[in-house]
C-alpha cells in the first residue's frame, strides 16, 4: 500500500514527497517507496522536516554507507557531515558551478541528502538537471562517438592551495593545505545507471578536464559543449528552500548548481553523502 504522496516538480526532473516524518525510524516499506521515487524522478524533496544530525545520518544509512568527503574532511568536525555555510560577504559558495558531486573519486557517491537549517526568505535556490535526458536528446551520431570514450576527473579546481577556492573568501572550509594531493580518476563519458539500466551523460564543470588519451586543449570544444548541453532549461527543475526542507538527489544521473544570489543573508545547510560504486 502506498503511503506517500509524490508530486512532480517539473516534466523533466524532481518531485516533492509528503506523508512521512523523516525524524522517525522509517519502516522498510516507506524506504522502498522513497527509493523508487528517487529512481523515477532523480531528485526528491521533503518539506517541514525536523531532523538532528544523528537522525540525518540514520536516514542516509538506510540507502547505503555514508561517504566521507576527502576535501571537506578537515579534521575539525564529524567527518560524516558537511556543514555548508554561506555568509553575506562570501565571494564564492559551495556548488556554484554545474556539477555532479565528487566525481574525481574512483567510486563517486551514489547520492546526497541536503537539509536546510537556516535559509533566507528568498534567494539561494538549487537547480537540478536530468542527465538521462541529456544523453537521450543527443543525436545518434554523437551517441556513437561517445560510446567508448572516457573522461579524466580531478579535484584540482575545487581544493588545494592552487585552486580558485584558495583565492577568494568562502566560509565553508575545504582542504587548501600543502599536504593536499590531487585525486584523479577516469570514468566513461556515458555511464549506465546500476539500478535503472538507463544511460546518462557523466561529465561536469567542477571535475571533468579532458578526454582520456587527449590533451585538455584538444578536449575542450566537445567537452565544454557536452557539459553545457547537460543543463539546458528544459531538462532542469528549480527548488526554493525553506527551513526544514530536505533534498535527496541521485548523484549517478543528476547535476546540480547552487545559485549564487544571496548578498543580504546567511544560508546554513547540512549534508550527508551516500557511498556509491565504480562507474560503468
Amino acid at each position: 500500500m502506498t503511503t506517500l504522496t509524490v508530486r512532480p516538480l517539473s516534466s523533466a526532473i524532481g518531485a516533492e514527497i509528503s506523508g512521512v516524518d523523516l525524524s522517525q525510524d522509517v519502516n522498510d516499506t516507506v524506504i522502498g517507496e522513497i527509493r523508487q521515487a528517487l529512481l523515477d524522478h532523480c531528485v526528491i524533496f521533503f518539506r517541514e522536516q525536523e531532523i538532528d544530525t544523528e537522525q540525518h545520518k540514520r536516514l542516509a544509512k538506510r540507502f547505503g554507507d555514508i561517504f566521507i568527503h576527502p576535501n571537506f574532511n578537515t579534521g575539525d568536525h564529524d567527518p560524516e557531515v558537511v556543514t555548508i555555510h554561506r555568509k553575506p560577504d562570501d565571494e564564492l559558495i559551495v556548488g556554484e558551478d554545474w556539477h555532479t558531486d565528487t566525481t574525481m573519486m574512483a567510486e563517486p557517491p551514489m547520492g546526497a541528502l541536503l537539509y536546510a537549517l537556516d535559509v533566507p526568505e528568498f534567494g539561494g535556490d538549487t537547480l537540478f538537471a536530468n542527465q538521462y535526458l541529456a544523453y537521450e536528446s543527443l543525436s545518434d551520431g554523437m551517441k556513437e562517438l561517445l560510446g567508448g570514450m572516457r573522461c579524466i576527473h580531478t579535484d584540482r579546481k575545487v581544493a588545494g592551495p592552487d585552486s580558485r577556492v584558495a583565492k577568494f573568501k568562502r566560509s565553508t572550509a575545504v582542504r587548501l593545505d600543502d599536504e593536499w594531493r590531487e585525486t584523479r580518476n577516469s570514468h566513461p563519458v556515458v555511464r549506465t545507471h546500476p539500478e535503472t539500466g538507463r544511460k546518462c551523460l557523466f561529465v561536469n564543470h567542477s571535475y571533468s578536464v579532458a578526454f582520456e588519451g587527449m590533451t585538455e586543449e584538444e578536449s575542450a570544444p566537445l567537452l565544454n559543449w557536452l557539459m553545457d548541453w547537460g543543463h539546458r532549461p528544459e531538462i532542469t527543475c528549480r527548488f526554493r528552500w525553506e527551513k526544514g526542507s530536505l533534498a535527496f538527489w541521485d548523484n549517478r544521473c543528476v547535476k546540480h548548481i547552487a545559485v549564487h544570489d544571496i548578498q543580504h543573508a546567511e544560508r546554513l545547510m547540512r549534508r550527508v553523502q551516500i557511498a556509491g560504486e565504480k562507474v560503468a
